[in-house]
């Protein structure tokens, strides 16, 4: 009987995050599935969402607001045992999608586990693959994608199913209307001599014309101090360049709020305290900054395939060069790759079509993962998907409390995990030292641009701890 309400009523899938832009991209993706019953539980870390971030993250996503659940990490466990999902995505970094896979391991009835990155995964990542080995699924946004992970879990032999999905930002679409933009212009004729005005059937729309330069910052890229003002800098220079147009830095936080990624230099530091009429800061939707976007410059942001979906115009900087590091690798023969003076002058560019088919732009056909997810279902009823566990921490008691710890900072209020990472904090960093003089000289897979996978731990500090 409730086997056959759950088909009757459609999977339930519940997607589980933290930061915002895995809310975004967890939120858009369940959205895109038609006949399911999505539930978004946002567990507290120090990464969590702020409401506003959260409101910004679902605009458009089909999500409502009453779909979501804020818990404490505490709760989960409780939670997912009274909903009883077939499906769960855990959507987060790395060691939170473990730290989840060990609550996932203690549910009576286990659901079909789903992983995934918010955005491009080029290059693919050691790291990225290793913490996700244990879920059931790995979902992936493009054919190169596919091909690099599964050459990178060839070499560190790593078996993990992969499904390809199209990316959330990159269905192609027409630019949102604002409500102040649609027009209802009145029809006027002569009925029997008397003038008569008449709404017409439906609304004109009417766009402003779109000339803003939109600046998509990142956290990660570039991490030099010096590089992130030239960019600053720059930006001042666009501005100055044209004042009839608007230069609008698009940040993902407001003071106090927290992102994915740790950002150690903001850019509202590096400009002057003076700023042109015309350089704007937005914490709006990336959809909504678009919307009046006649170009889209970035480092190395998925906003470049959101915007390329619009047919806005991108300039990907390669101003400090093209490199893994830079995660703009995935650019070369885009046609998308520029200079700081380019956009200045506001010489944006469009993708080379043959680079669309094998970046994020493939047919609609080729995306699968949901029928997988189905597939893996009927498997997990049918008792034919052996559960993934996560194995036992190497280190014991402390090294789980100390994960734990890290990922939940001030939210584990556990003695053993206050003790864990009082331990365990300077060990990981002596650790992390040594392991970069370990590095080849060279710098090994991350500076080889002959591949699309790196073998070495990322070189970002991006501590989960904040």
């Amino acid at each position: 009987m409730n086997g056959d309400r759950r088909n009757r009523d459609g999977l339930r899938v519940v997607a589980i995050a933290d930061a915002d832009s895995f809310v975004k991209w967890s939120a858009s993706l369940l959205g895109a599935v038609p006949g399911i019953r999505p539930h978004l539980l946002l567990v507290r870390t120090p990464l969590t969402a702020s409401v506003a971030q959260q409101r910004t993250a679902l605009a458009g996503t089909g999500m409502a607001a009453e779909a979501v659940t804020r818990v404490r990490f505490a709760e989960v466990q409780a939670w997912l045992e009274g909903q009883r999902p077939d499906v769960v995505l855990l959507a987060g970094r790395g060691p939170f999608v473990r730290l989840l896979g060990r609550v996932i391991d203690t549910l009576t009835h286990r659901p079909v586990t789903v992983s995934g990155l918010p955005g491009m995964a080029v290059p693919a990542q050691r790291g990225a693959l290793d913490y996700r080995r244990h879920t059931d699924l790995l979902i992936l946004h493009s054919h190169r994608e596919e091909r690099a992970f599964a050459e990178l879990g060839r070499r560190i032999g790593v078996s993990l199913p992969t499904a390809l999905a199209t990316l959330p930002f990159a269905r192609r679409r027409q630019r949102m209307l604002k409500p102040e933009q649609v027009r209802v212009d009145a029809v006027v004729r002569s009925q029997g001599g008397v003038v008569v005005a008449e709404r017409p059937p439906t609304p004109v729309a009417v766009r402003p014309r779109a000339t803003d330069i939109v600046f998509a910052a990142q956290a990660l890229v570039p991490v030099e101090r010096e590089e992130r003002a030239e960019i600053a800098a720059m930006l001042v220079r666009a501005a100055e360049a044209d004042l009839g147009r608007r230069v609008v830095v698009k940040l993902r936080s407001r003071p106090g709020e927290a992102e994915a990624h740790l950002e150690r230099t903001l850019y509202a530091d590096l400009l002057p305290e003076r700023l042109p009429d015309n350089l704007v800061f937005s914490y709006e939707s990336m959809a909504s900054a678009l919307d009046s976007a006649a170009g889209l410059v970035t480092v190395s942001s998925t906003a470049a395939i959101e915007a390329t979906a619009l047919g806005i115009p991108v300039i990907a900087l390669d101003s400090f060069g093209v490199s893994k590091s830079l995660l703009n690798t995935v650019f070369i023969g885009s046609g998308l790759l520029g200079g700081r003076s380019e956009v200045v002058a506001g010489r944006f560019r469009h993708p080379h079509p043959d680079w669309l088919r094998d970046n994020y732009f493939h047919p609609a056909s080729d995306s699968t993962w949901w029928e997988r997810v189905e597939q893996l279902v009927a498997l997990r009823r049918a008792g034919a998907l052996p559960p993934k566990r996560v194995p036992a921490a190497r280190g014991g008691a402390m090294h789980d409390a100390w994960h734990r710890a890290s990922v939940l900072g001030a939210e584990d209020r556990t003695v053993r995990g206050a003790a864990a990472l009082a331990v365990g904090v300077p060990i990981t960093g002596a650790l992390a030292a040594m392991h970069r003089r370990r590095q080849p000289a060279d710098g090994g897979t991350w500076s080889d641009p002959s591949t699309d996978y790196t073998l070495e731990p990322n070189p970002f500090q991006d501590s989960l701890r904040r």
